[in-house]
């Protein structure tokens, strides 16, 4: 070997002082930035350009003169990747965050509820095509085999066999199972989904039905308190007209009540219509707090009283009308589609006339229920909001997280309580 080509060697292999860090070895900060998905922040490195022997012994390479990397360029290609991807959700996603919650009303609410779908519309259309929509079939068509059996035994005067008796409680206790179980679970994906999009979390149907196993036991002790709640409203409710009818009514059987008794018998009527009404939002709001929240049973209950302070009349406004149109709906599908011509009540129709009814019948049902699953959801957030308390969307993100296995769940409250 000649001494220029040793020369050259040697400074191939052992680059001057500003060389001698290897190029290819990052620095632990520039390691911890692509660990994170950031770009990598300029800072002042030698200069690894080749030496001036370096370029005399490899012609057929370019270099270009040293300079600070374009920070611009390289932010364009890597872009940093958000902590909660708020940007990979649809603007509508976001305009459930973005609303002044606090102070809508019921129209609004339920306006703002009817646009989450938007966000994320396969999502949703799937989950209805799953769950909301048995639910609601179950709700309508179970009197489709019990109404028969209803007919038989008044027109023979209750004096039907064992086995149409045995029947009617066969379809009465599959229909409450049936409804049981949807409800669960139309209420634990629905409220899944929805917090989902408000924590900018990716939201799929199969993810929601993921997180179904982990969230129905705590629904589960949530509904069992609520059902004990109104085991007691019921026993006072028949206690309360059994002791009027029995020391205020007139005493001849065949006599007409008197006006102070019917008043009497209306009043207590509307205060336990109220009472219903008023377990029917705490019992919604609780099944919103059982899922968002590490609260379940008779502390979410508890939480639940405290955030309808101040929310209870627009609370009752809303379950009134939820009600309200759930029985219109049922007494058209039962006067058009399940009574047939001749009977009380019925529309008469043909039965091309009875299934089209139906069809349609069924299907504003659905839309009902799914946006009655919907508002639930919006209402805790406005109810939040009411009250000041701020969501952490970090804590949310995690919780949520938790019911996929990606987190351990939360043992802490996932707001700022009175920010």
């Amino acid at each position: 070997m000649t001494a220029d080509g040793g020369r050259e060697y040697q400074s191939l292999q052992k680059p001057a002082g500003r060389h001698a860090e290897d190029p290819s070895v990052d620095s632990p900060l520039k390691q911890s930035c692509h660990a994170a998905g950031l770009a990598a922040p300029f800072l002042p490195f030698p200069d690894l350009s080749p030496h001036p022997t370096d370029r005399a012994c490899l012609p057929h390479l370019a270099f270009a003169s040293p300079r600070p990397p374009d920070q611009t360029a390289a932010a364009a290609e890597i872009p940093p990747t958000p902590r909660f991807p708020s940007e990979l959700v649809p603007p509508a996603a976001m305009e459930l965050a973005n609303h002044d919650l606090a102070a809508l009303g019921a129209a609004d609410l339920i306006r703002v509820s009817a646009s989450i779908p938007r966000a994320a519309p396969r999502t949703f259309a799937l989950l209805t095509a799953c769950l909301v929509f048995p639910l609601s079939f179950a709700v309508l068509a179970h009197s489709l085999f019990t109404h028969p059996i209803l007919v038989r035994i008044h027109t023979s005067g209750h004096t039907l066999d064992s086995h149409q008796w045995l029947a009617l409680f066969a379809y009465q206790f599959v229909y409450a199972i049936l409804l049981f179980i949807f409800s669960l679970l139309s209420t634990a994906a629905a409220v899944f989904t929805v917090a989902s999009l408000y924590a900018a979390k990716p939201a799929s149907i199969s993810s929601s039905l993921a997180a179904l196993p982990p969230i129905l036991p705590r629904l589960l002790r949530t509904f069992l308190w609520v059902s004990l709640v109104m085991v007691a409203y019921n026993f006072a409710f028949v206690l309360t007209v059994f002791l009027l009818i029995l020391f205020l009514a007139p005493s001849p059987a065949t006599s007409p009540p008197s006006l102070s008794f019917v008043l009497l018998l209306l009043l207590i009527v509307f205060v336990f219509l109220a009472i219903h009404v008023y377990i029917s939002a705490l019992w919604h709001l609780a099944s919103v707090i059982t899922v968002l929240e590490p609260l379940c049973g008779l502390a979410a209950m508890s939480k639940s009283k405290q955030l309808l302070q101040g929310r209870t009349r627009l609370a009752a406004v809303l379950v009134f009308s939820y009600f309200a149109v759930c029985g219109v709906t049922a007494g058209l599908f039962r006067a058009a589609v399940v009574k047939g011509r001749g009977e009380e009540g019925s529309l008469g129709l043909s039965m091309p006339g009875r299934v089209l009814a139906g069809a349609v019948l069924v299907s504003v049902f659905v839309c009902v229920n799914l946006l009655g699953l919907l508002v639930q959801s919006v209402f805790y957030y406005a109810c939040k909001a009411f009250h000041n308390q701020q969501i952490d969307r970090t804590a949310l993100y995690e919780h949520l997280g938790g019911y996929l296995g990606e987190y351990v769940p939360l043992k802490s409250n996932i707001q700022m309580e009175n920010l």
